[in-house]
């Protein structure tokens, strides 16, 4: 695809105030969209009586902002590519840097310290356990996208990764879904039914509230697609439907079809650096950062591809393909289900949205103790020989992330750019293919959505929503939803980024952060590389005034004392792996005892020693 609408390097500077109700070109906007869909259901069935637009949400799990063939991935993505071609490309949008939070701003159009998930329960300290804004469910007076559109009349299904709370009362079914197949952990295998960390003993899989097993030739990618396509067969076809489709992919355990990854086969042997290069170079030649301007920094302690062996080398540019391919697969199915919609007249009814809820995964698996019991424990392998397929633990680790966030800084995890600069594409009846630069949040998805149906999110008595609908700059009639003295926020445990203008001010934690904040121009440093705090202190005290102010509007909790997350992950699931496995209870007190008893033996046997020497003697 050629992209479209030339990029304003980084924020707008000059971003104009949200534009007042209903003028007269979304007027214009709103009537052509009647008229468009008026047309559509003149060819549909005659029992389809409502002709409102359907709505398909599709959310890639841990993909950075270049993963897309059109954003200048590698990947294969002929169907995301499509949709993109015919709608809105988003270049400055921004994700929190952890699932569950994004997934709660997407679906309610609320910060996430406003639903009850301000962070994830694997990385939770015990003094923000319970407190409000960290139940680790949607709490009371949050409503869904789900709930506001059944309550105009609308279907709902989805079928994916919830991890919006853990309990039954807490799935889908609770929160506005007719129909749903839902994952409660914060991921799975993707051919197997059972988990991939210890944190969960399970895979937590629910249908419509009740657990429930997966089918036995089970792939992830493809049973999100076919659930999601029977429910469709299975509700009323008279209504118009929302349908949610949270994908696992890229999320690990990575792993794909052999014949999706043998298009990869020799693509990454180059090594992260080269593919560093090679998306920073792409990037430009997109406008999706300015010309010449520096490449990413790196996280400390990566290492060099020169400094792996072969062995090693093969195997970690294997990984990659396996990244790659289930990033293909995942496209594939998205076709079928587009394939279905044309089939049954939908597809030109119907707006699309498709994003990512951070960016890539940092997370090894060869060199965590507790993931090695783990492994041990549950039969996973993380070598070469089964490969993406059952039975593997795939990942692919810190400095492949980094190279995959190009061209942002670091990854998942952390509020730089490499965390939280994601891809967005809006495709749907009244939308022009467009490329648009302004800048937006996962937060402005559900009032955006809402504005397009013409729903007033203010009429329902669920708590408000502080995102911004994204219709004016859909439509051309504003370059901005966001003025140019309005900031943009989001912080999730102690990782944290605020957004005034081409300023940028951004704290990430332990153990690669140092809790310190930095100031960086995005306009001239994308990558953020150069700190300006020290020559421009009265801006970074502007943007600290401004983080302070949404910290306590939104009931952000302070981190404790020396908070580490990978330390609080480690905490977390060594208690659940305990408390999942008692055996090991006894396992640990035999150890105990067998070590506590060769210390006394050892004693046992030197004193005797001794004596024997000293009666020698």
């Amino acid at each position: 695809m050629q992209l479209g609408r030339s990029m304003l390097p980084g924020p707008s500077p000059a971003a104009p105030s949200p534009a007042p109700p209903m003028p007269a070109r979304r007027k214009r906007l709103l009537l052509s969209l009647l008229a468009f869909t008026a047309l559509v259901g003149a060819g549909r069935p005659a029992d389809t009586a409502d002709q409102r637009p359907n709505v398909v949400i599709i959310l890639a799990d841990d993909v950075g902002l270049m993963d897309f063939g059109v954003y200048g991935g590698e990947a294969r993505t002929p169907n995301i590519d499509a949709l993109a071609a015919r709608g809105a490309l988003f270049t400055q949008y921004r994700a929190s840097p952890l699932c569950s939070p994004s997934r709660a701003m997407l679906l309610t159009g609320m910060d996430a310290h406003q639903t009850g998930i301000a962070t994830i329960p694997e990385v939770l300290p015990g003094e923000q356990r319970g407190r409000p804004g960290y139940a680790m469910a949607l709490e009371p007076g949050v409503l869904t996208l789900a709930d506001r559109l059944r309550a105009q009349g609308y279907r709902t299904v989805m079928a994916g990764k919830w991890h919006m709370g853990e309990a039954a009362g807490e799935m889908p079914q609770a929160h506005g879904f007719d129909r749903s197949f839902a994952l409660a952990a914060s991921g799975a295998d993707n051919w197997d039914d059972r988990s991939y960390m210890p944190y969960y003993k399970d895979a937590p899989w629910y249908e419509d509230g009740v657990e429930a097993s997966l089918p036995e030739d089970h792939y992830s990618s493809r049973f999100i697609v076919d659930k999601v396509i029977a429910y469709l067969g299975k509700t009323d076809p008279g209504k118009p439907f929302l349908a949610y489709l949270p994908f696992q992919a890229v999320h690990i355990p990575v792993q794909a079809p052999r014949s999706f990854i043998d298009h990869y086969k020799g693509r990454y042997d180059k090594g992260w650096e080269a593919l560093r290069a090679e998306r920073h170079r792409r990037a430009q030649a997109l406008g999706l950062i300015p010309q010449g301007v520096p490449m990413a920094a790196l996280p400390p302690g990566h290492r060099r591809w020169d400094s792996l062996s072969p062995a090693d080398r093969a195997l970690y540019a294997a990984r990659m393909e396996v990244n790659a391919a289930m990033l293909e697969a995942m496209d594939f199915h998205i076709g079928r289900l587009i394939q279905h919609l044309k089939a049954s007249g939908a597809y030109d009814n119907t707006i699309f949205v498709v994003s990512s809820d951070n960016g890539p995964e940092p997370s090894r698996g060869d060199d965590n103790a507790s993931l090695t019991a783990y492994h041990w424990l549950t039969g996973y392998d993380i070598g070469a020989g089964t490969m993406g397929g059952p039975g593997h633990w795939g990942f692919i680790g810190p400095e492949w992330a980094a190279a995959a966030a190009t061209p942002g800084a670091w990854y998942k995890f952390y509020a730089t750019e490499g965390g939280i600069r994601v891809p967005l594409i809006m495709a749907g009846p009244g939308i022009a293919p467009q490329r648009i630069a302004s800048p937006a949040m996962i937060t402005d998805i559900a009032p955006t959505l809402l504005a397009w149906l013409g729903i007033d999110p203010q009429t329902s008595a669920g708590k408000p929503m502080t995102g911004r609908s994204l219709t004016p700059v859909l439509s051309g009639e504003a370059t901005s939803v966001y003025g140019p003295d309005e900031a943009r926020a989001v912080e999730v445990s102690g990782n944290s980024a605020l957004y005034l203008g081409d300023y940028k001010i951004t704290r990430s934690v332990p153990p690669v952060g140092d809790g310190q904040w930095r100031l960086y121009n995005l306009a001239r440093d994308p990558g953020e590389t150069t700190d300006l705090s020290a020559s421009a202190p009265a801006i970074k005290a502007r943007l600290l005034a401004e983080y302070d102010a949404y910290a306590r509007r939104m009931g952000v909790l302070e981190m404790p004392e020396g908070y580490d997350s990978t330390a609080q992950i480690v905490r977390n699931s060594t208690v659940r792996l305990l408390g999942n496995y008692p055996w090991l209870y006894l396992v640990l007190a035999g150890t105990l005892l067998a070590v506590v008893a060769g210390l006394w033996l050892a004693l046992r046997l030197m004193r005797s020693l001794v004596r024997q020497r000293r009666t020698v003697r």
